[in-house]
């Protein structure tokens, strides 16, 4: 039996992949083996994001790759022409992680607000951003998956779709559908294309990116309120790290989990395990 865990030479193309997970997750993909292609917004993140994982390639001498394409996840012509550039240089998408997301503080309420100072606006824009940022690359990326019979498809949930979190009303929302969706296309895919296509997602625990930085922490690095809520939510007492994340999705890009779909993968030092 060939190794399952074996992913080199695997067409990785990551939505969201300039913020501080997607980071971490592009370049022990491509420190083991995996093309990985970054899609976001902010070309000048992704070019520094490029240099810092070739250097460590070079230096590992690894057999991976990685480079940037500037996206927008809720424009289909730009994902049409990622796609063709990808399809053209490469001849295959092998995994699309869809880890494209954020939120506004419209679609959050804080203490001394109520239900009523929600901004419908700004709630419809996070469900864009999260949900229809998630199915319309998948629309795109998945087409070449069904042409070959092949593929994985990762998505990023949340924490915030099993408990509704206090605060974060629209990024929960979101990322609750996100879980649904998920369920939904594995199903669709493999009735309809085989089960040679595989959806699941990812469920972080809470970690400390750029978005809930100022949320979770105070400016001198000490927790706030909320960061120590957390910690004693969660068993392990404290936060994650972004590379821990990478074995579970190296898990489910790979053949080891080859008659998995569907399902939701947690990874939260026990948080969504506790209870009191």
């Amino acid at each position: 039996m060939t190794n399952l865990f074996d992913i080199k030479g695997n067409v990785t193309v990551i939505t969201g992949g300039t913020g501080v997970l997607g980071r971490a997750i592009a370049r022990y993909l491509a420190l083991n083996g995996a093309y990985v292609i970054i899609l976001g917004r902010k070309e000048s993140t992704g070019t520094e994001i490029v240099a810092d994982t070739r250097e460590a390639i070079a230096a590992e001498k690894a057999s991976g790759s990685i480079e940037f394409l500037k996206t927008d996840v809720m424009e289909r012509e730009v994902l049409e022409n990622n796609l063709q550039y990808i399809i053209e240089h490469y001849g295959r998408v092998d995994t699309l992680l869809n880890a494209a997301g954020g939120n506004m503080p419209g679609a959050v309420i804080n203490p001394d607000k109520t239900f009523f100072d929600l901004d419908p606006s700004q709630f419809r824009r996070v469900l864009d951003l999260n949900l229809t940022g998630t199915v319309i690359p998948t629309q795109v990326f998945l087409k070449p998956m069904v042409e070959q019979s092949k593929g994985v498809i990762i998505n990023f949930s949340s924490m915030a779709a099993f408990r509704p979190l206090t605060r974060v009303c629209g990024y929960a929302a979101a990322k609750a559908g996100i879980s649904n969706f998920t369920a939904y296309l594995a199903t669709e895919c493999a009735k309809k294309f085989g089960e040679g296509i595989r959806v699941n997602a990812i469920a972080p625990g809470f970690f400390i990116t750029e978005q809930n930085r100022s949320l979770l922490t105070n400016p001198d690095g000490s927790y706030t309120e909320r960061g120590r809520d957390v910690i004693r939510q969660t068993p392990f007492g404290r936060m994650g790290e972004a590379e821990e994340l990478c074995g579970t999705i190296h898990y489910l890009m790979s053949e080891a989990s080859r008659f998995v779909t569907g399902t939701v993968a947690i990874v939260d030092g026990g948080f969504n395990a506790f209870a009191m």
